[in-house]
């Protein structure tokens, strides 16, 4: 049976994500869906999908910002515009998005059906019955305002879904999976993200399951008024000290800091990425490194972007590592380094496309620069983490970093800015 993963703090940012940063997004997300499809087929994209941490950091590799609620609706949109083209040859389908597409669901999933075969209209059941369980039968003070749900030829599902507290400026995402589910009212969901913010009324929890059935008892047997001498006899019990409450479920909570500090980052495997991109490249990307205006960044790039389509689940706890590929969209860690980002995307099309004609040569190099990351951190060192992220600042006009307060600046430029 699918189980919660834990709870995470999402900020909400407002904000709109440039153009030139969102066609990006769609087709390296598209090309990574294509990728890990290729190797470990399409239920696998969806079990990824709904891992929270994979997901955060799938959205920090492809230059969000890297804490940001936002990934949740950039991550969706890219990959709903991105897999459309694809759709009948990956058999792949992303349905909803943010506000009124996210009551569309429901019919997206019926015409879907009409046309490959499954069960839409059970499926906008689902569709609904999701959206319900997240905005009733767990009452956290958020108000689901996205609501994406991702579905298979065969009817496999995933649906990610996100709340707002607006009083708290915070998000909490919903992770749903259809594989192993066996109910929609007793632990269904694969995970949640979002703040940890005093008691919360989770009536989908395994242990909740006495309480559900006593709710439907105590409704038929005592009405109303019984109903609320109960809840006065329980207020009485509170009052005078005696605790109510259930065991809390784990959580993670993301930093409410936009910047990438030195401890939101496990070091050790970011020395691992870099260790391996310099170590493989010239062995794996000969013929990418004498492309003119190519080298060894766009390597550790690749080698980022390999662990996300490679890495086991444990490996995503620290998703501002991820942000060390191509930057975030507000300069956190850095400006998105715009040259490195389109050599990402043309690699990975460019092995993706080698693959499917049956030569597995460079998306296999892919997969050993992630195999040789996990080989390396156990001995790799390097710089502080501060001292990295300078490195990347002062270097991003040369990568023509960009960000939504526009391009970066010489160093010298900035540095005399800063002098001011």
């Amino acid at each position: 049976m699918a189980q919660r993963a834990g709870t995470a703090d999402l900020p909400l940012h407002g904000g709109q994500v440039p153009r030139w940063l969102a066609d990006r997004m769609t087709r390296l997300g598209a090309v990574m869906g294509e990728a890990i499809v290729h190797h470990y087929g399409r239920d696998e994209l969806l079990r990824r999908l709904a891992h929270p941490f994979w997901f955060q950091s799938f959205g920090a590799v492809m230059g969000m910002d890297w804490h940001s609620s936002g990934i949740t609706t950039s991550v969706v949109g890219a990959l709903k515009r991105g897999l459309a083209p694809l759709e009948q040859e990956l058999g792949i389908h992303v349905c909803g998005g943010r506000g009124r597409y996210s009551r569309q669901t429901p019919h997206e999933l019926v015409s879907i059906g009409d046309r490959v075969g499954f069960d839409g209209a059970a499926l906008a059941t689902a569709s609904r019955l999701v959206a319900k369980v997240d905005s009733a039968a767990v009452q956290d003070g958020f108000q689901l305002y996205l609501h994406g749900f991702i579905v298979t030829d065969d009817g496999h599902w995933v649906v990610v879904q996100q709340g707002m507290n607006g009083e708290l400026k915070q998000a909490r995402r919903y992770h749903w999976l259809s594989e192993g589910l066996k109910s929609f009212v007793d632990e269904p969901h694969a995970a949640i993200e979002g703040p940890e913010q005093g008691e919360i009324v989770n009536l989908t929890d395994h242990r909740a399951d006495p309480s559900r059935r006593r709710q439907v008892e105590l409704l038929g047997a005592l009405g109303p008024d019984g109903i609320a001498r109960e809840l006065s006899a329980l207020e009485a019990l509170a009052a005078n000290g005696t605790s109510l409450s259930q065991p809390s479920l784990p959580h993670l909570n993301l930093p409410r800091h936009h910047d990438v500090r030195a401890t939101d980052v496990n070091a050790r495997r970011l020395y691992g990425n870099l260790a391996a991109a310099a170590d493989r490249a010239p062995v794996d990307f000969s013929d990418l490194l004498l492309t003119p205006g190519v080298g060894a960044r766009t390597v550790r790039a690749l080698a980022m972007v390999a662990e996300v389509a490679h890495g086991a689940p444990y490996r995503f706890s620290d998703p501002a590592r991820f942000s060390f590929a191509h930057g975030g969209k507000d300069s956190h860690p850095f400006p998105v380094p715009l040259r490195v980002y389109d050599e990402t995307i043309r690699v990975l099309k460019s092995a993706v496309q080698a693959a499917k004609l049956g030569r597995e040569e460079e998306l296999g190099a892919l997969r050993r620069l992630d195999a040789q990351a996990r080989l390396l951190e156990q001995k790799a060192s390097g710089p502080p983490v501060e001292e990295l992220l300078a490195d990347e600042r002062d270097r991003s006009h040369a990568y023509e970093g960009r960000s939504v307060f526009g391009w970066a600046t010489p160093p010298e430029a900035s540095r005399a800015n800063r002098t001011r």
